[in-house]
C-alpha cells in the first residue's frame, strides 16, 4: 500500500477502535491515525502468528485485524496513561 493508503487505513482503523473502546482517550485526529497504523502493524503481526494472513490489502479482513490491533494498542495506551 502507498503512504496515503496507510494514512487512510490508519484513520479508519483508529476511529473504529476508539468507537468500540469505552473511555475518554483525548486523542486528536493525528494520534488516531498513528493509533490505527500501529494497530495495523500489531494486527498484521497477530494475524501472521495465527495463520490468518497479513494486513497488506484494503479489505475486510485487513480492517478487522487492524482494528483488533488498534484496540490492543489503545488498551495499552490507556493503561500507561491512567492516573493512579
Amino acid at each position: 500500500m502507498s503512504i496515503l493508503a496507510w494514512i487512510i487505513f490508519g484513520l479508519i482503523a483508529g476511529a473504529l477502535a476508539k468507537l468500540i473502546m469505552p473511555g475518554n482517550q483525548n486523542m486528536g485526529w493525528l494520534m488516531t491515525i498513528i493509533l490505527g497504523i500501529v494497530g495495523a502493524f500489531v494486527g498484521g503481526w497477530i494475524g501472521t502468528l495465527l495463520g490468518w494472513g497479513t494486513v497488506d490489502e484494503f479489505d475486510f479482513k485487513s480492517i478487522l485485524l487492524a482494528v483488533v490491533g488498534a484496540l490492543i494498542v489503545l488498551w495499552l495506551y490507556g493503561m500507561a496513561t491512567r492516573k493512579g
